[in-house]
């Protein structure tokens, strides 16, 4: 699986970068947390700041192009993102919990 990154616009306001792309794949159209993946290390970033919005392969074609929003952190993506999109990403605020509880714990 190979990313291309088409274009990228920073958004200061939301603390994010909006992304598209295109992925070249051999097999199937790969699935949403893969390309998350592939996408957060290609842009070094956590998985966790990378939500998928879009795939959209055409029928019988080995490219798909998507559409993502690449947060500054963790937790601005749990402010900012609707929570349907958080559960289709994977991205859940037990990472977040769990810091805290450290901390209160320190």
């Amino acid at each position: 699986m190979e990313i291309d990154i088409i274009q990228e616009e920073d958004n200061p306001m939301l603390h994010r970068t909006d992304v598209r792309f295109s992925v070249t794949h051999d097999e199937a159209t790969p699935s949403r947390l893969s390309v998350r993946d592939s996408l957060a290390a290609k842009l070094n970033k956590d998985s966790d700041e990378v939500v998928v919005h879009e795939l959209d392969t055409k029928f019988g074609m080995r490219k798909t192009v998507g559409y993502a929003k690449v947060y500054d952190s963790p937790e601005f993506a749990l402010d900012v993102e609707q929570q349907h999109m958080l559960d289709r990403n994977k991205i859940t605020a037990d990472s977040e919990e769990a810091d805290e509880a450290e901390a209160e714990e320190a």
